[in-house]
């Protein structure tokens, strides 16, 4: 395919996508934000309020960025996962499978709908955050690229388990019983340095450490492990799902029956 041709093909599944988050804007945009301002008024105000500063600043403003980031990671793995799975189950993949269009457009195609949703989230719930504490920028390049490639790995993700997924039981397994305690281990309401020794090992075997540290360290300047090396991290792992993706899509994994 020509690419003029391949560029229209991925705005018609980003279009397609953009349409559907905003249609069921109640299932797709709203848990996140009254899930987000719970966690604020619960853990940033009543508890927080309570709590000594993490350095030299508030626990809620300590808190902010992990919450942004979760909402992040949890709309950019369902938004996929979602939308890949039930076109393989209602067998609309087929229709896409047998066009033209090269496979890493497809596995693109469906990246773009992750990436609006979890970076749209995102936002919102940093308009949130403004109600409950004002929030400082160190460095808005760091914030801006953690974001974006935190959204690619988890829609990679979500496709990834929907590849493999046989069934709804295995949609949530992933996410209940891996991303949920990563996530909720990964630093997001404390710092790993408040830890005891062992614990602080342990939690560096983490993934969501280094997205969170690093996305933490664009707003407050502060961070647990170096954030060049955080984002080496994301960075490396990114391309490696991608890479495992593009495989199992060549292969036709999860896709032929």
């Amino acid at each position: 395919m020509s690419p003029k041709k391949i560029l229209i093909a991925l705005f018609t599944f980003l279009r397609k996508e953009v349409i559907r988050i905003f249609r069921i804007w109640m299932q797709t945009l709203l848990p996140s934000v009254i899930t987000t301002t719970l966690y604020f008024l619960i853990f940033g105000t009543f508890i927080g309020s309570k709590l000594p500063p993490i350095g030299d600043f508030s626990y809620i403003q300590f808190i902010v960025p992990g919450l942004v980031m979760l909402a992040v990671i949890t709309n950019s793995f369902q938004n996929t996962i979602s939308t890949f799975f039930f076109s393989k189950f209602q067998k609309n993949i087929e229709e896409i499978l047998v066009s033209p269009l090269p496979y890493w457009s497809v596995v693109l195609g469906y990246l773009l709908g992750g990436l609006f949703r979890g970076l749209l989230v995102g936002v919102l719930v940093l308009a949130v955050a403004l109600f409950f504490t004002h929030l400082t920028v160190f460095n808005l390049a760091i914030i801006v690229i953690f974001m974006v490639l935190t959204s690619l790995l988890f829609s990679l993700a979500g496709l990834l388990n929907g590849l493999f997924a046989k069934g709804m039981d295995d949609v949530s397994i992933i996410p209940t019983f891996v991303l949920t305690p990563l996530t909720y281990l990964g630093g997001v309401f404390y710092s790993i340095n408040m830890l005891p020794p062992v614990w602080q090992v342990v939690s560096r075997f983490n993934p969501i450490l280094y997205i969170v540290d690093g996305f933490r360290y664009g707003f407050l300047g502060v961070s647990d492990v170096s954030v060049w090396f955080s984002l080496s991290i994301l960075s490396i792992t990114v391309i490696a799902f991608g890479a495992v993706t593009l495989y199992f899509f060549k292969k036709g994994y999860g896709l032929k029956s």
